[in-house]
């Protein structure tokens, strides 16, 4: 979260969303109450280190890191809040104190802190005592999320074979030391709420949710048999199609199937942010795909559909609104339609927090197509539009190295080659360990690029080659 975030949560002041607490050396005793209701409310964002009237206390800085860590542990601690919901807290720098920022999705279930349910209002946090006031709750979670749908049938038979230890396996990569890794499969399905307890029907078993993440086709056909996602590009047969990708497997390998879509019919486009080179078509596409899976309302039967056009990107997908119109980036409160599946994607690192997806996509189509005119339209369907710009009228000419280096090189040097003496261009005496780090690219390769670009002249070698010398640019 960055400082102006921060300063206009800040402005904003305490509210049905937003909660600020002291925290000098400890977290507050009631920190769980509050996120216990913003889960079961509409989420919101609590900031530690504000008191009364907006003042800034801040935290200890020798303790903050701690307090942080405090708070993801205790959050995937049943024994503290119940069911877990894993949170992620921000350690903020605001003016010279330092702040913790906790962002609390809304959760599709209802959740305990020490036996206790808790609601929200604009007056704070209140305790649910009634057994009619805690039954409306689970009518209303229930009305809201399909995704919490129990299949006493269903079980791990069901699954794909090797999808859960797959989706295992990259969030031990992507998160090492994150909570879930160290939990049995069964413990991993109920502590990400895939399996769970209805305490209205007093069933028991795996979720919708649970289903779509990891199902084998014929079992989700079996249960959801309208659901399905049609990927099509239609450049020049646009009444039709130039090719086809009918998708009916779960969500994790229906994500992998959309990827390679994308990178199979539109160009790739390196870019470099501060050192560190990025693909763009990534960036984007990662959040396009991600959307259309993780908030689609599955209980409806219009099909969720990704085209390609000439000049557009255009998706489709069944919705249930929390708002009307377009969404603007700093204008909306983003609300997750499906909390669990969310968070299964946000774990294996497909998609950022949430709310983020859009403000990224903004962010890098300036520089992929030239434009900034995407569309995100919230309705019964939700429609997205990523308009390609320029990137057709340019499509011969790769990608923005190469339109600074196409004069000079006549293509002779492929992406990777034109990465690295791009890098060399702008960062001289540096060595080939440095550009390997810089560049997140193995050594081997750079290497192997230096080597050719060496053997055509246009980089220099000062040192010797046994101590790696540095390279700059030839003149």
């Amino acid at each position: 979260m960055n400082k102006n975030k921060i300063q206009n949560i800040i402005n904003q002041g305490e509210g049905i969303s937003v909660e600020f607490k002291l925290a000098k050396n400890e977290l507050p005793n009631n920190l769980f109450e509050t996120i216990s209701a913003f889960l079961n409310k509409s989420g919101g964002t609590i900031i530690l280190g504000i008191g009364d009237e907006k003042k800034i206390h801040g935290i200890d800085e020798h303790v903050v890191d701690e307090l942080s860590k405090q708070i993801a542990n205790l959050s995937n601690n049943p024994q503290k809040l119940f069911p877990s919901f894993l949170l992620e807290p921000q350690v903020v720098q605001y003016k010279d104190k330092k702040l913790i920022s906790i962002f609390v999705p809304i959760s599709s279930q209802v959740h305990k802190t020490s036996g206790k349910i808790f609601d929200r209002s604009v007056d704070g946090d209140f305790e649910l005592r009634t057994d009619e006031q805690i039954k409306q709750l689970y009518i209303r979670k229930s009305n809201e999320y399909s995704e919490n749908k129990i299949y006493p049938y269903l079980s791990e038979k069901d699954f794909a074979e090797g999808v859960v230890e797959r989706v295992r396996k990259i969030i031990r990569i992507y998160r090492p030391n994150h909570p879930w890794n160290e939990l049995s499969d069964i413990e991993f399905y109920k502590t990400a709420g895939l399996y769970r307890k209805d305490f209205i029907s007093g069933k028991s078993g795996f979720t919708m949710s649970a289903l779509l993440l990891f199902g084998k086709p014929e079992a989700i056909q079996s249960a959801i048999p309208h659901y399905k996602v049609d990927a099509l590009l239609r450049v020049e047969n646009i009444d039709r199609y130039d090719d086809r990708d009918n998708i009916r497997c779960n969500l994790v390998e229906s994500y992998d199937r959309l990827m390679s879509f994308v990178a199979k019919h539109l160009p790739d486009k390196f870019y470099m942010q501060g050192d560190q080179r990025i693909s763009l078509r990534e960036k984007i596409f990662r959040e396009v795909v991600a959307n259309i899976l993780i908030h689609r309302e599955y209980t409806n039967a219009f099909p969720t559909s990704f085209i390609i056009y000439k000049d557009k990107v255009e998706c489709k997908n069944a919705n249930k609104p929390h708002v009307w119109g377009k969404l603007i980036p700093g204008n909306f409160e983003p609300f997750p339609k499906n909390p669990h599946i969310a968070q299964i994607f946000t774990q294996m690192g497909r998609s950022e927090e949430l709310g983020t997806g859009v403000q990224n996509v903004f962010k890098y189509n300036k520089f992929y197509s030239k434009t900034d005119k995407n569309i995100f339209s919230e309705d019964s369907v939700f429609v997205t539009e990523v308009p390609l710009g320029e990137l057709n009228k340019n499509a011969n000419k790769n990608d923005e190295l190469n339109d600074e280096l196409n004069d000079e090189l006549n293509d002779e040097l492929n992406d990777g080659q034109k990465v690295v003496f791009l890098f060399i261009k702008n960062h001289k005496n540096k060595m080939a360990k440095d550009i390997s780090e810089k560049l997140n690219i193995p050594f081997g390769t750079v290497d192997r690029h230096i080597r050719f670009l060496l053997k055509k002249g246009l980089i220099e070698r000062i040192g010797s080659k046994k101590t790696g010398g540095y390279f700059i640019r030839s003149k």
